[in-house]
């Protein structure tokens, strides 16, 4: 008989094997190999595919403890696998985002030096093309496409040994490694479990088990750790998609009928596009969860306006992410809203000085919490880089109701100074999308003689009629009366797109690079 698995994460997944076996642990469609491209894997079968592919690592790649197995590509199944697989041997799991360029990438592989890249078809020129000393390549297909050694020896591997590395989608300078333990994989987990409060099958008969379908990139912690790992850790079903596609979305509501699903502003505005959007039933939705940057509230009152109320998660790459949560039963009373810290998460506002501010005040978001990360990436291993006494300083502003409801405000380097007033941009990009014309906005601040810095707003049109009549004027004077004289864009430009990184935040430097040159050629 074989030795349990001393893996926590690992642990889990062997138990539900044991005690979930043949219910629908993911329903992937992306499988290559099959007619209709779906593949469906119970929890068993699951767990045959982490053996299976923990043996190859081990056997034909040499992986072994604390060294870095890299992942480049489309979302699949096998990244889940092979994931849990990392965390038997005691390996960290390195998800690269495939929107970077090689250079970029290169940048992040010299920093992590991973010993393997797994990669997919459509990336396999990527991966070619990055170097790293002892760098080992190879299709996901090989790790599971041949029968594996069985009876090798796994190491005791601790609940605080590291397992998941993912970069920061930094808007400047180099990007930054975010490590995280198993044991805060699994507090992440608790604290969406207690964000999504997930039914799972025969716990409650009369609630239905939950599904989730999961379609933002498994990268990012955003798409991998607030909804998809959680569900899966909760014994929950996943249907996985290989990328958003606004149809294929729409296409789920109707053949498996999810529960739960995640959206940031970017796909909840190609589903309102859609011309399938308005005829397509969302009766089986209970709801749906946002995170990334600041959501307009037009958009969470046309989802509200659907029946189906939108959550959020407040969090970074650095928290795991789940650490304020506005949940669905709280979501149409609060609107735009952040929520309260999970229940494992301490949360502070602090003002420059350090001090706490009081309700009502602006302050920097501080998290310190058990699925915080451990410290940024450093080859010796010393933790707590990034973080002062525990606390991750998030950058981000907020305000804190009486009630201790939080409200995210923007960032602390995207406030605007004017004239001695703060100007948060989101207050004002939220009454711009209430515009018809308006696709997308940000606004930021430029710098100006006798004010310090003026807001400014870009814009892009919507390609209909109302977009293409949009007009300066028009714009500010939708904004009079609504936000004090001095919060008025003292210009609006309008631009094709704005530059977003992989979550569909917006850049703001870059952006701000773009208004500058043209305030230049101007």
């Amino acid at each position: 008989m074989s030795r349990p698995e001393s893996s926590p994460i690992a642990a889990r997944f062997a138990q539900l094997a044991q005690e979930r076996g043949a219910q629908t642990a993911i329903t992937f469609r992306g499988d290559e190999r099959q007619a209709d491209h779906t593949l469906a894997c119970d929890f068993a079968q699951f767990w045959r595919r982490v053996e299976r592919v923990t043996a190859h690592l081990q056997a034909d790649w040499g992986v072994q403890r604390g060294q870095r197995v890299a992942w480049l590509g489309l979302n699949h199944e096998l990244q889940l696998v092979t994931l849990v697989a990392c965390a038997r041997v005691g390996a960290v799991f390195m998800p690269l985002n495939f929107r970077l360029a090689v250079p970029e990438l290169q940048q992040v592989l010299d920093d992590a030096t991973p010993s393997l890249l797994v990669h997919d078809r459509a990336h396999t020129a990527a991966a070619q093309a990055l170097q790293c000393e002892g760098l080992q390549r190879t299709h996901h297909d090989a790790l599971i496409a041949t029968a594996s050694p069985r009876g090798l020896p796994l190491p005791i591997v601790a609940s605080d040994e590291p397992l998941l590395l993912v970069y920061t989608s930094g808007t400047t300078g180099v990007p930054k490694g975010a490590l995280h333990t198993q044991a805060a994989l699994l507090a992440n987990a608790r604290a969406s479990a207690w964000a999504h409060d997930f039914q799972t099958a025969g716990a409650d008969p009369k609630a239905g088990a939950d599904k989730v379908l999961s379609t933002l990139p498994l990268f990012h912690v955003g798409g991998l750790c607030i909804q998809t790992l959680p569900a899966l850790l909760a014994g929950v079903e996943v249907v996985l998609h290989p990328r958003f596609d606004p149809s294929a979305w729409l296409d789920e509501m109707t053949t498996s009928r999810p529960t739960l699903s995640l959206l940031v502003p970017a796909t909840m505005r190609a589903l309102f596009e859609h011309p399938r959007w308005a005829d397509t039933s969302l009766a089986g939705l209970r709801g749906i969860m946002t995170g990334s940057s600041t959501v307009p509230v037009a958009y969470l009152q046309t989802l509200h306006a659907r029946g189906v109320p939108v959550g959020q998660v407040y969090g970074t790459t650095e928290t795991g992410p789940v650490s304020v949560v506005l949940r669905l039963p709280e979501a149409t009373a609060r609107v735009g809203a952040s929520g309260w810290p999970q229940p494992e998460a301490e949360v502070q506002l602090i003002d420059p000085q350090g001090q706490p501010v009081g309700p009502g005040e602006t302050g920097e978001v501080c998290v310190r919490a058990a699925n915080v990360m451990r410290g940024y990436w450093h080859a010796s291993g010393e933790p707590g880089r990034g973080l002062q006494d525990g606390w991750f300083h998030s950058g981000d502003l907020g305000q804190r109701a009486e009630d201790g409801c939080l409200t995210i405000v923007g960032r602390s380097k995207d406030m605007i100074i004017s004239g001695g007033e703060n100007i948060y941009p989101a207050e004002i990009e939220n009454l711009l999308v209430t515009l018809p014309g308006v696709a997308e906005c940000a606004v930021l601040g430029l710098p100006d003689a006798r004010w310090g810095e003026v807001p400014v707003a870009a814009l892009v049109r919507s390609p209909d009629a109302a977009g293409q009549a949009l007009s300066e004027p028009a714009v500010l004077a939708h904004l009079q009366g609504q936000i004090a004289r001095f919060k008025l864009p003292q210009r609006v430009l309008f631009v094709a797109e704005l530059p977003k990184s992989a979550l569909g935040k917006v850049q703001k430097p870059a952006l701000k690079s773009l208004l500058l040159e043209s305030k230049h050629r101007h």
